[in-house]
Parts: structure tokens; C-alpha cells; sequence
């Protein structure tokens, strides 16, 4: 997870810096540093008027444009005469470009990684029909919205859908008056999502997809030490009847495996045709103790590259809607941000713990279009603050004073370190309590 979280993280900066160096070096500004990473550095060399180095401390990074109040503090400069090739010595609408550089770098990388992700790969998921073949499981969440084991899922918000995953897109997590059309023994009815269901959903204890398709199984690989290999289970089994009671489905076994736990039950299985009975330990979880092949059929999608870039684009610019009606439903109250905000342990999770280079990249990818959205908000510090004052010079003809900009960025770095402090904490808190 954090091999990955560091790969991911030093290319997008890196990317996203390059943006701001290139757009600055293009309308002759001096360009003192270029680092990916923070200090103190590791290495470093010079070139031209340039110092690239990389930091030590890896999440984020940063680059040094002449006479420019940025996150350095750096003011010495701004007491003196504004040199032709310092920053502050520009025209507004070049300034506006070099801060718009890294934003538009992360931007452009996230739709490339989406479009290359779509026509290498293609799109492979779990169809709405393949999802409803026996119905669903709903958990506790699903329960409580009022799903029941055995409903199919035929609508969302009053619409046909493809994907079986669409269940729990921000479709439905994010917009008011959502809903899910269910078909429970040949009658439909339509059950109501409460506006701040995210919240739940967004739990890493009892949240996360709320229902899960009823399907049929056989045993995956066996884990060592456990009740399953000491049975004598083998990959390939299928589990018929357990303690007496049949068994068709995964859930009907987890049913069975919860109700009886810290208990050896008869476990009767079918292999290679021939059925047998064994004697099986159920730990304190509830758990045999391997892992199950689901008889799901996947369905895969597959784009050419005409069709992979208007597809991979809108992809990649959802992600930034998506994060923005997010943003506005903290901002309103109606999403908590505990729930919701993530700092670098949490992105590490989503990560995971395998490397995968196509999961990798897709995670990569929604990373650039997320820190294009973050350095886009009006907060001085951030690109955006910079474009918001730009902005309103281009406007109204009046530049905002050396000092108003150093004490904004002074503000914006509070906020910033703060709403940083506060992520962090909070992926503590999600991960240990």
C-alpha cells in the first residue's frame, strides 16, 4: 500500500509541478526550484537557472517561480523593483496560464489514463441480469433501507441500468430523492434512500456496498492452519450440506457458518462427482477459513480508441462532479466529513495491499482528476486562491498588494495544514476505532 501510495502520489506532483514549470518557462519567468517531494533533499542537480531535486518527505511537492508569493514565504524579492523575468513582472493573463498549468496537467493525465485504461483493458463488471439471476443478500445496511433477500434489483432512480455496481454509485450515494426498484416475489415496489445514507455506506465498519448478488460457489484456495485444511477441504469442493442443512448459495453457508460458531459441524461435499462427509472446525468469526470462487459471470466491454476517448473522458471529468456535489454536501451538513474526507492512509487503503498494475493506474488516474479539483478551490495557497485573485485583477484592472497576498497565502496555509492534521487523525480514527 505505500510503495504504491508513494509511486502514485510522486507522479502526479511531479506531473502537476512540470505543469506550472513549463507554463512559467514558456513566458520567460525564472524558475529557482523544482522538487517532488518535500525537503530536506535527498538529491539534486542544477541545470540552467534551475535547481530539481528530489525531498525526503514524499507527499507532495512544489516549484520555486522568482518574485512570486507562494507557499515558501519567500518575500525578500518583492521589496525591490520587479525584475523582467520574475513573476509578479507578467501580465495578468500569463500569471492566470502558470498557475492553470498543474491543474490542467492533472487533468489532461487523468483523462489519458482513463482512455488508455478503456482500450487496453476494456470495462469488465458484473451485469444488472447476471446480479439479479437469484436476486440479492442485502447486510445490515441493506436491511435497514429495507431490502430483503431474494429482491431483485430492476430500476434505479426509475431507470433501467448495465452495471450491477451502479447500485452504489453517486448517483444514488449523492443525489436527493434517489431510490432503487425492487421486484420481491413478482410484485414491484420502490424503496426510498435517505439523503444521508452516504454516511453509512461511507463506515468502514458496517458500510460499503449494501447488497451482494445470490450466487453459487465452490471452495477457492485454503488457508493454512485453519479449520478447512484441517477438515480436509480442497480447492474445487463444492459444499452441499452443512450440520444437516443444504447448502445452494455462499450466504446460505455464511448463514449457517455465523449461527454456529466456536463449534465442529459435519460438513458433507462434492468432489469430482463423489460426495463425502467431513468433520470441520468453525472459528470465533464464523469463518472455515478459505476462499470462496463465486459462479458470477463477468461481462467485459471492449473500446476502440475512438470509442475509448469520449468514454475515458467522461469518465474522468464525473470524478470531478462527483467530488464537487461531495464537497457541497459537507459544506451543507448533510454528509459528515469523517465519513467522507481521507488523507494518506486512507488513500493508501483504497490502493490496497496486492500490486495490480491496472488497479494502480485506475486509482492513479481518480487521484489526478481529485488533486485537479483540490488545487482548483478558491483557497489561497492552492492554485486556486492564486486563480481567484488573478481572476478578479484581470477583471476589475487592480492588483491585489504584495502584502494582501502574503498574509492571504499565510491564511491559506492554516487552513490547509489544518484540513490536512485533520485528515490524517481521521484515518486513525477510522482505521483503529
Amino acid at each position: 500500500m505505500i510503495a504504491q501510495l508513494l509511486l502514485g502520489i510522486s507522479i502526479l506532483v511531479g506531473l502537476h509541478e512540470l505543469g506550472h514549470l513549463i507554463a512559467a518557462k514558456a513566458f520567460g519567468m525564472r524558475v529557482e526550484k523544482y522538487s517532488i517531494g518535500f525537503p530536506p533533499k535527498i538529491i539534486g542537480f542544477k541545470k540552467g537557472e534551475t535547481e530539481y531535486s528530489l525531498g525526503a518527505i514524499p507527499l507532495g511537492g512544489f516549484v520555486k517561480i522568482s518574485g512570486m508569493v507562494d507557499e515558501s514565504l519567500d518575500t525578500k524579492s518583492l521589496h525591490e523593483a520587479p525584475q523582467s523575468w520574475e513573476f509578479r513582472s507578467k501580465p495578468a493573463w500569463q500569471r492566470l496560464i502558470v498557475m492553470l498549468g498543474g491543474i490542467i496537467v492533472n487533468v489532461i493525465t487523468g483523462i489519458i489514463i482513463f482512455i488508455s485504461l478503456l482500450f487496453i483493458f476494456g470495462e469488465t463488471y458484473i451485469s444488472s441480469k447476471e446480479g439479479n439471476k437469484y436476486g440479492v443478500v442485502p447486510n445490515e445496511l441493506g436491511k435497514k433501507i429495507g431490502i430483503q433477500e431474494g429482491d431483485k434489483i430492476v430500476k434505479i432512480n426509475g431507470k433501467d441500468y448495465t452495471n450491477f455496481a451502479e447500485i452504489w454509485s453517486p448517483d444514488v450515494l449523492l443525489n436527493s430523492n434517489s431510490s432503487l426498484t425492487i421486484e420481491r416475489k413478482g410484485e414491484i415496489s420502490t424503496i426510498a434512500i435517505p439523503e444521508k445514507f452516504i454516511n453509512e455506506f461511507s463506515d468502514k465498519k458496517t458500510g460499503g456496498p449494501f447488497v451482494d448478488p445470490i450466487s453459487e460457489f465452490k471452495v477457492g484456495k485454503v488457508i493454512k492452519k485453519t479449520g478447512a485444511e484441517k477438515a480436509g477441504l480442497k480447492k474445487g469442493d463444492k459444499i452441499v450440506e452443512v450440520n444437516a442443512i443444504p447448502i445452494h448459495f455462499f450466504h446460505e453457508l455464511q448463514h449457517v457458518l455465523h449461527a454456529n460458531k466456536n463449534k465442529d459441524l459435519p460438513i458433507v461435499i462434492e468432489r469430482e462427482g463423489i460426495r463425502s462427509t467431513l468433520q470441520a472446525h468453525i472459528n470465533e468469526n464464523g469463518e472455515l477459513g478459505f476462499e470462496a470462487e463465486r459462479k458470477i459471470d463477468l461481462s467485459t466491454t471492449h473500446y476502440s480508441l475512438l470509442q475509448a476517448i469520449p468514454k475515458g473522458t467522461a469518465m474522468a471529468f464525473t470524478i470531478i462532479w462527483v467530488n464537487a456535489k461531495g464537497l457541497a454536501k459537507v459544506i451543507t451538513g448533510k454528509v459528515s466529513p469523517t465519513k467522507s474526507l481521507s488523507g494518506p492512509i486512507g488513500i493508501a487503503q483504497i490502493f490496497g495491499g496486492q500490486w495490480n498494475w491496472q488497479n494502480f493506474w485506475r486509482i492513479t488516474g481518480l487521484l489526478s482528476m481529485v488533486l485537479a479539483f483540490m488545487n482548483f478551490l478558491p483557497i489561497p495557497a492552492l492554485d486556486g486562491g492564486h486563480v481567484m485573485f488573478l481572476t478578479y485583477e484581470i477583471i476589475s484592472g487592480r492588483k491585489p498588494s504584495d502584502k494582501f497576498l502574503e498574509i492571504a497565502t499565510k491564511i491559506g496555509m492554516v487552513i490547509l495544514i489544518g484540513l490536512m492534521l485533520f485528515a490524517i487523525f481521521n484515518d486513525i480514527l477510522k482505521s483503529f476505532f
